[in-house]
């Protein structure tokens, strides 16, 4: 986690502020389909958390799970089925019990397949979402196939003061613009720090890691915990803004859906499955539009991406970067020594 070259911190500054921007002139670019931009960016956003979350696994710790939509579509369950019906819930108690019960099936589920590795590690967490898959779907408390809904959103005031309303599109937008922007710097901060230089170790090495004292079955499943914390907050918000929740969201299949966008935005960098995000559902959108067998463009795309930038959407930038005369080693994925731990 080197700091990133002035050039791409320009860059991600200026679309941080087109974001900040659209809600205020999208009206007059965009005209009627500007509520419908509005939604897609939000739900975009909400899939790029769920993609900094694996991306900690994947390419920052070198474990490759597809159980992130199990703690997503958790998550959302979790606020529907705990909000009263026809009652808004306050979010000083609906956040820290989404929050709680997905880091509690992370850690349960770390615990039980932390020691796996390769494919494994892949296979296990694909049974994980498919028993968590079945169970909502054949739940007649949750819904069953057909889903479950959330009739008001979380009231978010405090003494009967009300600081956001959730209803509110615009408003919904900027919380989770907001809370993307604070988990990247939070997450960048945190591999920087001597925790996050031991998960950088683990990927690189982790018996060498192991031989200098570190236990790396805790770290991973910290990071793990953490990971599957990220995505069940994104699921919370996904409820929030739909005010549905679907068995679909904990297939691993949507599991996928992430894992692909961490690896065209380019892993290990963080801001890269953000970039990865955008690319892979804008395209989605765009050939859904051109076609009703969108699936055959965009795997056709997806391929040509992955052969074409081995890296990554970061990784090229990061290059031209590098061209430009910021050099840079992230390119080359960062070296950690028991020294730089320390420190």
């Amino acid at each position: 986690m080197h700091a990133l070259p002035r050039s791409i911190q320009l860059l991600l500054l200026a679309l941080l502020l087109l974001m900040v921007a659209y809600p205020l002139f999208g009206a007059g670019l965009a005209g009627e389909r500007h509520d419908f931009f509005l939604q897609q960016l939000t739900s975009i956003m909400i899939l790029a958390i769920v993609a900094l979350g694996l991306d900690l696994l994947v390419g920052v710790s070198g474990m490759v799970s597809l159980a992130s939509a199990a703690f997503f579509g958790m998550a959302g369950y979790a606020l529907v089925l705990f909000a009263p019906e026809y009652e808004a819930v306050s979010i000083w108690v609906a956040l820290p019990v989404c929050l709680g019960i997905t880091a509690l099936a992370a850690l349960l589920m770390g615990v039980l397949i932390i020691r796996t590795s390769g494919i494994f590690f892949i296979m296990v967490t694909i049974a994980f979402s498919q028993m968590l898959y079945y169970l909502f779907h054949d739940a007649s408390f949750a819904g069953g196939s057909d889903g479950a809904y959330l009739f008001m959103k979380p009231q978010v005031a405090i003494a009967g003061v009300q600081l956001l309303d959730l209803e509110n599109r615009t408003t919904l937008f900027y919380v989770v613009l907001t809370s993307l922007t604070l988990l990247f710097v939070l997450l960048r901060t945190f591999l920087r720090a001597p925790f996050g230089r031991v998960l950088l170790g683990i990927k690189e090495n982790e018996q060498r890691v192991c031989a200098m004292g570190y236990n790396p079955l805790f770290y991973k499943l910290v990071a793990f915990v953490i990971a599957g914390t990220i995505a069940g907050y994104a699921g919370m918000l996904s409820a929030t803004q739909y005010g549905f929740v679907s068995p679909g969201q904990l297939s691993w299949q949507m599991s996928a859906h992430i894992l692909v966008m961490v690896i065209l935005g380019g892993m290990g960098t963080l801001f890269g499955p953000i970039l990865g995000a955008f690319a892979f559902e804008g395209l989605h959108h765009w050939f859904a539009s051109l076609t009703p067998h969108w699936e055959l463009p965009m795997g056709v795309v997806v391929i040509c991406m992955v052969l074409l930038l081995p890296r990554g959407i970061a990784g090229l930038l990061l290059q031209l970067a590098a061209r430009k005369g910021n050099p840079t080693d992230a390119v080359k994925g960062p070296r950690v020594s028991k020294q730089e731990v320390e420190q």
